[in-house]
């Protein structure tokens, strides 16, 4: 199945998302609101994408942003699936029920940028001791032990 192959049956079989689905750089990305994501994710689901590859996040200064690479092996196509989160309350809903490799990850986002996942089955840090302070990878982590990036990067 090629990437607009993909495209085409998810607007045939689910409407309401087909609008939300853009091909960029030979790569599906699927865009969702919080709100929507395990709806989402559970389309995706059933679609055959039995793969989740990797989960992070990117902090874009006045939002984050939960990206997941999916893949069905069936298929053999990948996607993104992509969810801006909001700074002020990072919360976005767990997908270890869809797929059990989100758990780890979720917690390794957790830890560096402070995002909560409703529903983890054991949200903890991974990386950094429980009593460390801060998500490191957050763009306005300050400590006294990291050398602060120029502003042109």
């Amino acid at each position: 199945m090629s990437i607009e192959d993909l495209r085409e049956h998810l607007c045939a079989t689910y409407p309401d998302l087909c609008p939300l689905f853009s091909i960029e750089f030979g790569d599906g990305t699927l865009a969702v609101q919080v709100g929507r994501l395990q709806a989402a994710a559970a389309d995706l689901k059933r679609l055959g994408f039995d793969r989740l590859g990797m989960v992070t996040a990117v902090d874009r200064g006045e939002t984050f942003e939960m990206v997941y690479r999916l893949q069905s092996r069936e298929h053999r196509v990948g996607v993104f699936l992509k969810c801006p989160v909001p700074r002020e309350d990072p919360r976005v809903p767990s997908l270890v029920a869809f797929w059990p490799a989100a758990d780890w990850q979720e917690r390794e986002v957790y830890d560096l940028f402070g995002i909560v996942f409703d529903g983890h089955p054991d949200l903890r840090r991974i990386m950094l001791p429980e009593d460390a302070e801060g998500h490191p990878l957050r763009k306005d982590f300050v400590s006294e032990r990291v050398i602060p990036r120029p502003d042109y990067i």
